[in-house]
């Protein structure tokens, strides 16, 4: 049966081209994740914040290798595009290097709507600086536009202001609350609804992305 609307995203809009390396404020780099990055992954996902919030953690370096080959089959399938966030990055146009210091990810992209959702975190080190607003603003001006999606959704818990300032800061509108959403090791926790459109004016300036942690599956 014939789809009467033609899809937002049509095959290859992703994966026709190599995932881009993005450049943020501050001299962020966001470029595919490496499996030279797993130590790093490893290293990070030691961290209590990073494994209440994102639900789990990387036993070995192995393991964190199997994260990242699947990250980078997302892009190559258009099921979604992950961004290893690096500072101290070579000056070259390609190549693996930098210190991650954090993650950004479009995930469950649905074409048809040309619709994704927006997740993140921010390495223990380098929280407080604004590594999440500034990646997720990057990743959404790139989405919003070169991509053409026409909506991003960001969620997050209620428990967690730190990734209410990050969306908002980006310039996602609050939509509403899902209640007992999300199944964390403390139980259920409700949800905010945040969402940014195509048509929806830029971000305003303001949010420090302290705690930076956006939910992830």
């Amino acid at each position: 049966m014939p789809h009467l609307v033609a899809p937002v995203l049509t095959p290859g809009r992703l994966s026709g081209s190599p995932q881009p390396r993005l450049r943020a404020d501050g001299g962020l780099l966001l470029r595919p994740w490496s499996p030279g990055d797993a130590p790093a992954l490893v290293e990070i996902f030691r961290d209590p914040a990073i494994q209440r919030w994102h639900l789990r953690r990387a036993d070995s370096e192995e393991e964190a290798r199997r994260w990242i080959t699947e990250w980078r089959r997302a892009w190559r399938t258009e099921r979604g595009a992950h961004w290893a966030v690096v500072t101290d990055a070579p000056a070259a146009p390609t190549g693996d290097g930098g210190r991650v210091v954090g993650r950004v990810a479009l995930q469950g992209v649905i074409p048809m709507g040309g619709q994704a959702e927006i997740a993140y975190w921010t390495a223990p080190d380098a929280r407080g600086t604004g590594v999440a607003r500034r990646a997720v603003r990057e990743v959404t001006a790139w989405a919003l536009g070169e991509a053409g999606f026409h909506r991003l959704e960001l969620g997050h818990s209620t428990a967690n202001p730190a990734s209410c300032r990050v969306a908002t800061a980006a310039g996602y509108l609050l939509e509403g609350l899902r209640r007992r959403a999300l199944l964390h090791t403390d139980g259920w926790h409700d949800m905010h609804l945040h969402a940014r459109l195509r048509e929806d004016p830029p971000a305003g300036e303001g949010g420090d992305g302290a705690g930076d942690q956006g939910r992830e599956h």
